[in-house]
């Protein structure tokens, strides 16, 4: 089977802690095409963080691999960029500084016009000292760091958390920009489905610690069918969510034959409207399209 490049791929991937009596991570297997911008979204405690830290090699996991840009983490690490959820920064340095060991760290391939677009871009001044950001000027700094350095993937935990609607408008046309521009790949977690509709092509979601749908939007979206009505028996199909709804009821369902002319009113569900069903319904069956499932062994060594 030929498929694109992955940006990221894992393969029966697992994550236990030490302290914990369940696991984080059980048997995710799933592949993201690159050139992508993937929404990685799931309730607190799926995994979202665990999942990014084994991408950027922070952790080993406990089962299965996990490989990035096509070797392991750590080989890619010149390739991809990371930012965690407290954006880790270096508390005495100024904003300039800052972007100045970007460039240090990373010659040859940094974009320093990228990175002050990004930084600058809400007035901060260069001689601000990290110190004294607020939590939204740090992320912004962070992401500087991020999209300067100019690299093929970029994982983003939770970037805007704590960054003003504004703000957030302006650095997610920034993602875009770079990922139209130079084909950047980029994973974006989040548990606000909502702001992240419209901006990303993939979805990959976790829950319970597994994957429960991964795929392009508009294929995830395809597959699905929100109906209302009194319609006949939904005993062809495969319901994910189901309640009563006035006289009639209403159900998500991954259509399994004709559903027009049974009495139904189809339409296709929102993204949100597909996460919320399949988080409240764990038991759902996946679903992975095809470019969002790894290769056997077999077939990769063939």
């Amino acid at each position: 089977m030929n498929q694109e490049a992955a940006a990221v791929e894992a393969a029966g991937l697992g994550m236990r802690y030490a302290w914990g009596r369940n696991p984080v991570l059980r048997d995710c297997s799933f592949r993201l095409p690159a050139g992508r911008i993937c929404a990685l979204v799931g309730p607190n405690g799926a995994g979202k963080s665990t999942l990014l830290a084994l991408a950027a090699g922070l952790l080993r996991p406990t089962e299965g691999e996990v490989r990035v840009c096509g070797t392991t983490p750590r080989a890619a690490r010149p390739r991809f960029s990371y930012v965690a959820q407290n954006k880790p920064l270096h508390p005495q340095l100024t904003v300039e500084a800052t972007l100045r060991l970007g460039a240090e760290l990373n010659p040859g391939r940094w974009d320093q016009g990228a990175a002050e677009r990004v930084a600058y871009g809400s007035g901060l001044t260069p001689g601000a000292r990290v110190r004294a950001l607020s939590g939204g000027q740090r992320t912004r700094v962070a992401l500087a760091l991020a999209l300067g350095k100019r690299t093929e993937l970029v994982l983003l935990d939770e970037p805007m958390a704590d960054v003003d609607p504004l703000a957030r408008h302006e650095l997610t046309g920034a993602l875009m920009a770079s990922a139209a521009e130079h084909g950047t790949t980029i994973v974006i977690s989040s548990h606000v489905i909502a702001e992240l509709d419209g901006v990303c092509d993939h979805l990959l979601l976790l829950g319970e610690g597994r994957v429960r749908l991964a795929g392009g939007t508009d294929e995830l979206l395809a597959a699905h069918r929100r109906i209302t009505g009194t319609g006949a028996d939904l005993g062809p199909h495969t319901v994910v969510e189901e309640h009563v709804s006035g006289r009639g009821r209403t159900a998500l369902v991954r259509p399994g034959g004709a559903l027009d002319g049974d009495g139904w009113l189809v339409e296709e569900p929102t993204l949100e409207e597909l996460v919320l069903a399949h988080l409240r319904n764990p038991g759902a069956p996946a679903l992975l399209t095809a470019d969002a499932t790894p290769a056997s062994r077999e077939e990769a060594a063939a």
